[in-house]
């Protein structure tokens, strides 16, 4: 994802390049009465043991590069970009990297009261309690592309973002998503969710490329059926949609930054669009603004 993802490939090189252990690095963002905003940036990688967490406020993270395996007593899944992690207050957890190093995730934390008091203002169906959520992960989803993206792109420090905002609407969304149909993962053979892991990476590291089916599972060594499944199982979405949030992400961000000098078309075909009339309609049932319109909305989406 652009400058997002080259920022957590710096920082596996220089673990690398020094021999330091993995660790995890938290950037103040913003904070306010009840809420607190992170860049979080994990060099973790599969030969590094996972080791017991407990969340101490209500967490939301925004993942925007790398990927990680997410363990609690409500289940275990793989948290890609455009996904959402839940966690809840006393919560235990473990976080892993099997299969691949590193991950790069925006840190949305309330104290449990402010976040009542947010879950009560949505109107949303209540949650398992007022402050529960009853799943780990909100795959990407349309509903969620526009606070993934603006997220994002918070992390350049020439874009401006107002972060208290971003953190109300953030909660809003995740807990409306999360009354939703959203379903667990079960278990997987372990050689196949290394295999569609890597597939993730490779598809967040170049999502322009012409990616297929066909091509995809080829690569992983499993048959198309097989990868499919398992790719769906593993991300809540299927392939193509997870090929065309990344390539519409990658867009957003761009478009988002305020001195761009690249042209909307040369922004699409980069992402991956060979038709800018399909960008423009994919774009805007993504975002509900036009590219050009995206641009100028800034911090409203």
């Amino acid at each position: 994802m652009g400058k997002i993802a080259v920022a957590l490939q710096q920082a596996l090189t220089r673990r690398a390049a020094t021999g330091s252990p993995g660790r995890t690095a938290g950037r103040p963002l913003a904070r306010g009465d009840g809420w607190v905003v992170e860049d979080v940036v994990c060099t973790f990688g599969p030969g590094d043991r996972r080791f017991e967490e407990r969340h101490a406020e209500v967490a939301i993270g925004v993942v925007v590069a790398g990927s990680f395996e997410y363990r609690s007593a409500l289940g275990s899944v793989l948290l890609t970009p455009g996904s959402l992690l839940l966690g809840n207050t006393g919560e235990s957890f473990e976080c892993g990297h099997e299969h691949a190093a590193g991950d790069r995730c925006v840190a949305f934390r309330y104290a449990p009261d402010y976040f009542e008091r947010l879950v009560a203002d949505t109107g949303a169906p209540p949650l398992r309690s007022a402050r529960h959520f009853g799943i780990t992960r909100v795959p990407p989803l349309p509903e969620s592309a526009a606070l993934v993206a603006r997220a994002a792109s918070g992390l350049d420090p020439s874009t401006a973002v107002s972060w208290e905002e971003l953190a109300v609407r953030v909660a809003a969304r995740a807990v409306r998503l999360a009354c939703g149909p959203l379903s667990r993962q079960s278990g997987l053979p372990p050689g196949a969710v290394r295999r569609v892991t890597q597939s993730v990476r490779a598809i967040e590291d170049r999502p322009g490329v012409h990616w297929t089916l066909g091509v995809l599972a080829a690569e992983a060594g499993l048959s198309p059926f097989h990868y499919l499944r398992t790719f769906c199982e593993l991300t809540g979405v299927t392939p193509h949609q997870f090929i065309l949030r990344a390539r519409l992400r990658e867009a957003a961000t761009r478009l988002a930054q305020p001195r761009r000098e690249a042209r909307v078309i040369d922004i699409a075909l980069d992402a991956g669009f060979r038709d800018i009339s399909n960008f423009n309609r994919s774009f805007r049932a993504e975002f509900g603004a036009a590219p050009q319109g995206y641009a100028r909305r800034g911090d409203r989406v």
